[in-house]
C-alpha cells in the first residue's frame, strides 16, 4: 500500500464501528472457541470506543451449532442455501442494517470462518491499517498442526516465513471498508472462492489494499472440509506437492 500526501484523508479513513461476520455450516466441534475468540477481539475494539457487532450466519445447520452460537452475544441470521457466498452476503446484508445510522466508508467488516480462531487484537489491528488507508486487508491462516501430519507440517513451514504476508486471500481472515464493499457488489453468491472474487473485484475497483501477516488467524487442519476445493483439499493434495517442487527436503 502506498503512502498518502494527503493529511486530510485521515478523518475520511476513521473507523467509528465494526461488524464481524461468519458463516456456519454445521461446526458444533468448533464454534465454541471461535467465537469466544471473536468476543475476545471484539471487546479489545470496543474498549477503546468502537462498537462491534458480531453476526454469526447459521446456514442449514442441522446440528447443534444454532444452540452454540445463541449462547453468546451475537446476533443471528438464518439462511437455507449451503453456500458460503449467499451466507457471507446476507451476513454482512443484516450488519449494515444495524450499523445503518454510520457512513459506509466508517463501518469495517472483518470476516472468518466458523472452524477458525482470531487473535485477541485482530480487529484492533485491522482497524489501525484501515485508519492508515487501507480498504481492504487481506491477512494469512495457519493451520492447526495437530491436524496435520508430520509431513505436512513440515511442507507448511517451508513454505511460509512467518511475519511475511503471501497475499493469499482468505475468507477466514480478511477486512473490508463496507464502501469498498459495496462498491464492488459484495460476496458473490458462489458455494467456492467467493473470497477471491471478491479481491478480485475490489482489486479492480483500485481499492487501497494491505497484506498481513502480523494478525494471522489459526484454521481447522482437517483434510475433508464443506467445499471440495477449499483449504482442506490445499492441506491434503497441495501443500506437499508445492514445497516438493520448490525443491525444499522435507
Amino acid at each position: 500500500m502506498s503512502g498518502r500526501a494527503d493529511p486530510a484523508r485521515d478523518l475520511a479513513d476513521t473507523i467509528e464501528a465494526a461488524a464481524i461476520v461468519v458463516p456456519v455450516h454445521d461446526e458444533e466441534e468448533l464454534l465454541e472457541e471461535c467465537l469466544s475468540a471473536l468476543t475476545t477481539a471484539a471487546d479489545a475494539l470496543r474498549l477503546v470506543g468502537v462498537p462491534v457487532e458480531i453476526v454469526v450466519v447459521l446456514d442449514a445447520c442441522r446440528d447443534a451449532s444454532a444452540a452454540i452460537a445463541a449462547a453468546h452475544d451475537v446476533s443471528l441470521v438464518l439462511v437455507d442455501a449451503t453456500c458460503v457466498g449467499m451466507a457471507r452476503r446476507a451476513g454482512t446484508d443484516a450488519a449494515l442494517q444495524t450499523l445503518s445510522r454510520v457512513p459506509l466508508e466508517h463501518v469495517w467488516l472483518a470476516h472468518t470462518d466458523a472452524d477458525s480462531v482470531v487473535p485477541a487484537h485482530w480487529l484492533v489491528h485491522q482497524r489501525r491499517l484501515a485508519e492508515h488507508g487501507a480498504d481492504v486487508v487481506i491477512g494469512t491462516v495457519r493451520p492447526d498442526f495437530r491436524d496435520l501430519t508430520p509431513t505436512q507440517t513440515a511442507a507448511w513451514h517451508a513454505t511460509h516465513t512467518p511475519g511475511v504476508a503471501n497475499g493469499h486471500v482468505h475468507g477466514a481472515n480478511l477486512g473490508v471498508r463496507a464502501s469498498a464493499l459495496r462498491a464492488a457488489g459484495g460476496f458473490p453468491p458462489v458455494s467456492e472462492h467467493e473470497d477471491v472474487l471478491l479481491v478480485d473485484a475490489l482489486r479492480a475497483g483500485g481499492v487501497r489494499m494491505e497484506a498481513s501477516d502480523l494478525a494471522w488467524v489459526r484454521t481447522s487442519g482437517r483434510q475433508t472440509g464443506r467445499t471440495s476445493d477449499g483449504y482442506a483439499r490445499y492441506l491434503r493434495e497441495d501443500l506437499v506437492l508445492a514445497a516438493a517442487r520448490a525443491g525444499l527436503t522435507l
